[in-house]
């Protein structure tokens, strides 16, 4: 009879343990931290939705929608589709639960996302996004606030060496539109030159066709209109204010003017924060002002602005977390005394010690076994004559508070 394979971990996905688990959870911790510092509120949506969600958000012609997303009928016949990001499904919560009575809205969330794309370094096919967002708010302040967020977040993380800002404008409605005009002269004027994907961004998203890697498309996308001569007076301003802002902040910026998102509702404000650090996946983290997102939902003309991080590309960059030791390791020294000490760890516990318990094989495997643990102290527990009697040994440094409660809990 043939063994039964043991079946296998699904390409493009990960378990995460050990030394990679701390540094993921490194990242969330800090990233709580942070957001709570800035009074963001976390919010948490659905891990599906339905496709016309991402469909009308993201954009039918985008890749996401047309090749990457993971999308299935349920057994009710209804279209449904994994999160390939945060924001389409916060826009649909803050316009189907009501959430528009609190607006101004600063939320933040975090979990997994999925996409179908070829697996390489930092980019998998269900990984982890921890996502802020400001819904409701027009001013630039609120994406000055969502940048300086960013920023202190990456440098409480300890890795903002290296990692540069790269700020553009999309200027409004009336900017985006006489510059898609000059765009698409230009292109056209280049047509013979361009490569297949640019010629099909042509006909679809114009704008996409400036950061095209293909080398045959960087000399025309380097030489093409800059958006600064088609900037309308308010979105000058508005630009203008951002900048200013992130000065008052001590954030450092450089301006790209190649840097772009591609769908309509965008405005204003984009913006990467890029490293040379993770090779070809360069950007940690990414966002933008979206002021006509919600309205594309059914919703009223909101403005909106947000970014996204990967979990994964920010601790790749990490130095390794210190691996969190025991308080205490409780040792039964025979099976006569386990009952005590399973006794006195839960009352330890209940005190606010980390502790661990030792209770099985010989009394001097036991002690080994404690000590390689690594912890602060150990207290050794044994009946001797139908008494208790319980010994505190301390190892290395502690702090005088730990070592008193320790005393006493002990007693």
């Amino acid at each position: 009879m043939a063994k039964t394979e043991t079946p296998r971990r699904i390409r493009g996905t990960q378990d995460i343990f050990g030394e990679e688990q701390r540094r993921f959870a490194h990242v969330l911790a800090t990233f709580e931290r942070v957001r709570a510092l800035y009074c963001f509120q976390r919010v948490d949506i659905p891990v599906f939705e339905s496709t016309a969600v991402f469909a009308r958000s993201l954009g039918e012609t985008t890749d996401v929608v047309s090749k990457e997303m993971y999308t299935f009928e349920d057994r009710g016949g209804d279209s449904l589709t994994l999160r390939p990001e945060f924001t389409a499904g916060i826009a649909r919560a803050y316009l189907t639960e009501g959430w528009q009575q609190f607006a101004p809205l600063k939320l933040t969330t975090s979990g997994p996302v999925f996409r179908y794309e070829r697996p390489q370094k930092g980019r998998f096919r269900q990984f982890h996004q921890i996502d802020a967002e400001v819904i409701g708010a027009a001013e630039p302040a609120a994406d000055v606030e969502l940048l300086v967020l960013a920023d202190q977040l990456l440098r409480e993380l300890g890795i903002s060496e290296g990692v540069t800002l790269q700020l553009n404008t999309l200027g409004d409605a009336a900017t985006r539109d006489a510059w898609r005009e000059a765009l698409v002269a230009h292109f056209e004027a280049h047509r013979g030159e361009l490569s297949e994907d640019s010629l099909t961004r042509l006909e679809k998203n114009p704008m996409r066709i400036l950061d095209s890697k293909d080398p045959r498309d960087r000399p025309i996308a380097d030489s093409a209109p800059d958006i600064d001569a088609y900037l309308t007076p308010e979105a000058r301003a508005f630009f203008e204010a951002v900048t200013a802002g992130l000065d008052a902040a001590g954030v450092a910026w450089e301006r790209n003017a190649r840097l772009v998102r591609g769908l309509d509702y965008y405005r204003h404000t984009a913006f990467e924060f890029v490293t040379d650090r993770l090779g070809a996946q360069g950007t940690v983290l990414a966002g933008g002002r979206y002021d006509g997102l919600i309205g594309s939902l059914g919703g009223p003309e909101t403005p909106g602005v947000g970014w996204a991080a990967g979990v994964e590309r920010l601790a790749m960059l990490l130095e390794e977390p210190v691996e969190q030791r025991p308080q205490l390791i409780v040792v039964a020294e025979d099976d006569d005394s386990s009952l005590d000490a399973i006794a006195l760890i839960s009352d330890l516990r209940r005190n606010g010690v980390s502790a661990d318990l030792v209770a099985s094989g010989s009394p001097k495997k036991r002690f080994d076994k404690a000590v390689k643990a690594a912890p602060q102290a150990i207290a050794s527990v044994r009946r001797i004559d139908g008494e208790v009697v319980r010994k505190l040994k301390m190892l290395g440094s502690v702090t005088e508070g730990l070592e008193a409660q320790l005393k006493t809990l002990l007693s």
